[in-house]
């Protein structure tokens, strides 16, 4: 029933371990994402089958499946551990989509692996429903990302500081190649299988580097432009992945790993919300210098391929790892200039954009809300004493205002580069907490929502709200 072609499953045996996925004692679909499933070419009748849900829980393999667990190490918070790998996600095997795009078919939270490290490989439900309604809502934002084909739950419970109820999250992925996969081989000087590697990457994601004199630096620019532009696109909205480690860095430019991830109510530059995240380090305003740090760390990985002359290596790898600011500064640039409708890429731009950040996390505006009503007041659809009341100091706001109208403002531009809605942290938290209580309306009531996030829909008003002090979620936790 899926048309499997598995070429991460023949690459050498030290890639991966082919392990079986954990048997369920009672699994229950809870939400399939249609719309992908089409993408994919599959029947939706056959998916919510019997012999569909056991695939989808991992009871039983389709054919032509190869369940294998990826092998890779990383930088986790800053600090080497040189073997990672999948330790509760189970890659069942590629397909090709309808636009003959090669596809990962992965199941997460299917048990353990021989890179579980002692953990029990499973999920949780909280976990599993928080990918799928951030991973789909990032989708559908224009945001490169793994997709979330299914959630089911197990049945089963696990054990985490208190037993909560298991699922299953099977994720969509352009491939699970990670930075780290490349360090694992380059921290065992293993040259081939970095060359293996590399290659199979080029093939897959940036074929055009195949053809040119030097693939594996045109390889690296690809990464890096994609990153670059990526971390650019999390930070116009406010998100804020969590833990930038480099196991969790995809040389496709895809998000990847929801876990203690979370959108910005009132706005900071040095936002955290992840719970293991105690220094900062992945704060909203350090993403860009941490994704280049991790860049830095892939070109040193692949520098044996760059040249025999390490010298002229570190050099060429310099020379992209360099790129990176410009690159980036360029999208965060024009990605606000679109926020803000600035249609005459006035000189002042940077300057103004500077000051208008300022001003949010000075009068602990709420992000999502002022695009949304200036926005709104860019229409003609919003009173402007609606939008001052976002501030604490109405003074402030006005100054601010006047400044902003002097410019040529494009409406068109805002409408579609300010959504209406986020998945809000406080919302993602209701929808888990009803659905481990065996509620899951609001689960399915967001995740509608959310697929058309820059539609004005009434019945969906209240999801644009920010949350009352009591509502306001602090921390966020790893599913682990």
């Amino acid at each position: 029933m899926i048309p499997f072609d598995n070429t991460y499953a023949r690459l050498p045996d030290h890639f991966h371990s082919f392990v079986a996925p954990a048997h369920v004692p009672n699994p229950k679909l809870i939400r399939l994402n249609k719309a992908l499933a089409e993408d994919l070419g599959l029947d939706l009748v056959w998916l919510k089958s019997p012999s569909g849900l056991a695939m989808l829980a991992g009871n039983t393999l389709p054919k032509g499946a190869e369940a294998l667990a990826q092998a890779y190490g990383g930088h986790q918070f800053g600090g080497w551990v040189p073997q990672l790998g999948d330790g509760r996600a189970i890659l069942l095997g590629e397909i090709l989509n309808l636009s003959d795009q090669r596809r990962d078919i992965q199941l997460k939270g299917a048990g353990r692996t021989p890179f579980s490290r002692g953990g029990d490989g499973k999920a949780a439900l909280g976990p599993v429903l928080r990918e799928y309604i951030l991973s789909e809502a990032m989708h559908a934002l224009g945001v490169p990302t793994t997709r979330a084909w299914a959630a089911v739950s197990t049945g089963e419970t696990v054990r985490r500081e208190e037993l909560l109820p298991g699922a299953i999250l099977t994720r969509v992925a352009a491939s699970h190649i990670r930075v780290g996969t490349f360090q694992y081989f380059y921290a065992q000087n293993d040259v081939s299988a970095l060359k293996t590697l590399a290659d199979h990457a080029i093939a897959r994601h940036y074929p055009i580097a195949a053809n040119t004199e030097m693939p594996y630096v045109t390889f690296l620019e690809g990464v890096v432009a994609a990153q670059a532009k990526l971390i650019a696109q999390w930070m116009h909205l406010g998100f804020i992945h969590g833990v930038m480690n480099t196991d969790n860095m995809t040389v496709s430019g895809e998000t990847i790993d929801y876990g203690p991830c979370a959108f910005i109510d009132t706005f900071s530059t040095d936002k955290v919300f992840s719970s293991i995240d105690r220094q900062g380090r992945y704060a909203w305003g350090n993403q860009a210098v941490i994704g280049q740090w991790n860049l830095l760390r892939l070109a040193e990985a692949i520098l044996p391929l760059f040249s025999p002359d390490l010298e002229k290596a570190r050099s060429l790898a310099e020379g992209v790892i360099e790129k990176f600011t410009s690159i980036f500064r360029e999208h965060y640039l024009s990605g606000y200039q679109r926020k803000l409708g600035l249609s005459d890429q006035s000189h002042d731009g940077e300057a103004f954009l500077k000051r208008t950040l300022g001003l949010l996390e000075e009068q602990s505006v709420d992000y999502t809300l002022f695009f949304r009503h200036l926005t709104k007041l860019a229409s003609g659809d919003d009173d402007p004493e609606a939008f001052k009341s976002l501030f604490k100091e109405a003074i402030a706001c006005q100054a601010w205002l006047e400044d902003w109208r002097e410019h040529k403002i494009d409406v068109d531009i805002m409408r579609t580069s300010n959504p209406v809605l986020i998945p809000r942290n406080h919302r993602v938290e209701e929808a888990i907490r009803f659905a481990q209580d065996g509620d899951y309306a609001p689960f399915h009531r967001l995740v509608d929502a959310l697929e058309r996030p820059f539609d004005d829909r009434p019945e969906f008003e209240d999801l644009e709200a920010a949350p009352t002090p009591a509502e306001e979620v602090r921390a966020t936790f790893c599913g682990t």
